[in-house]
């Protein structure tokens, strides 16, 4: 079995500390094998400063594996990094990146299954002179780069009760109407329900559409978006046996009965669709990119700097995320070979 890759995030975060966290919970949790792609005297001294007895071995991908049973496999960096919990720091962009690079190299190759990326942070990275938005973006570049294919990268979050898909993403509320247009509705709904079929593997998947304004706009009362821009995606999208309906006012859209009737809802904005994601399970949720030629998961949280160091961050949603990138590898492995 190909472990899985594992970013280590942003070194003055949470990142390294879920990991351990996670390798240590690895029997208890029924974890599957993952290798840590890091600085391994980092991992060391954040292990002491935990206080606690963190066997390491420094491996290949293909040693992963076999080395998960007994020690943490860490594939070690060129990069090395400054350890500064709470403390971000610019000198360690390098390293970041450089983890990413090759948790996506591997899984492209196939020396990994999948990529599993703990949080990064913007500002030291623009700070460096990283010039992407952020990390979706970037692995929809690297990508490109390997593949020579474009690729549109979808946010997900995953939860046991709920799957959500933020339409516009990281702008301002006062942007949204102004990005929000028919062709991203489709081409974010397509990849959506492409990645649900052949990762998720729901064969006829069921995508509820919110509305933009209150009540979905209530004919027109209350903003012309939905019956301008989102109705006429679905038309389309239903045209081309989509199984998607809306727009559905979002007061209405998250509560049991209204999720049982779909299998993602997408949403038109970051907080419609991240507000009842991790409502419901904030410790459970994964964030998932579809639209990637390679399957990629991430804790639902960011860096927390705040807490970084001082061994009370949970490795919840990191230990999901593994687990979601496993069953992803595996569902896909097994459309691949059909």
């Amino acid at each position: 079995m190909r472990a899985l890759a594992l970013s280590v995030g942003d070194p003055s975060g949470i990142g390294p500390e879920i990991a351990i966290a996670a390798f240590l919970a690895r029997t208890a949790a029924a974890l599957p094998p993952f290798y840590l792609l890091a600085d391994p005297a980092l991992i060391a001294s954040r292990a002491r400063r935990l206080g606690v007895s963190l066997p390491i071995e420094e491996t290949t991908p293909a040693q992963a594996t076999e080395v998960f049973g007994h020690a943490l496999p860490v594939v070690t960096l060129a990069a090395r990094f400054i350890d500064s919990p709470g403390q971000p720091d610019p000198a360690n962009a390098a390293g970041i990146i450089e983890a990413i690079d090759r948790a996506v190299a591997a899984s492209l190759a196939g020396d990994a299954a999948a990529v599993v990326t703990c949080p990064i942070a913007k500002k030291p990275l623009y700070d460096a002179g990283f010039r992407f938005p952020g990390h979706t973006e970037y692995l929809a570049y690297l990508a490109a780069r390997h593949s020579g294919v474009e690729a549109m990268p979808v946010m997900m979050l995953a939860g046991p009760d709920l799957r959500t898909v933020p339409v516009t993403i990281h702008i301002a509320l006062a942007e949204v109407p102004k990005a929000l247009t028919t062709d991203l509705i489709l081409a974010t709904t397509r990849v959506t329900a492409a990645d649900l079929r052949d990762r998720f593997g729901i064969a006829n998947p069921r995508l509820a559409i919110a509305g933009l304004n209150p009540h979905a706009g209530e004919d027109g009362s209350m903003g012309l978006e939905d019956q301008r821009i989102i109705r006429p995606a679905i038309e389309i999208l239903r045209a081309e046996g989509i199984d998607a309906f809306g727009p559905l006012p979002a007061d209405t859209l998250f509560h049991a009965r209204g999720r049982a009737g779909y299998d993602v809802a997408l949403c038109m904005y970051h907080d419609q669709a991240l507000i009842p994601a991790k409502a419901l399970a904030f410790d459970e949720a994964v964030n998932v990119t579809l639209g990637l030629p390679f399957i990629r998961t991430s804790p639902d949280h960011g860096t927390a700097f705040d807490i970084a160091g001082k061994g009370i961050a949970r490795p919840d949603s990191l230990m999901a995320a593994l687990r979601l990138a496993r069953q992803l590898a595996d569902t896909d492995a097994k459309f691949v070979t059909q």
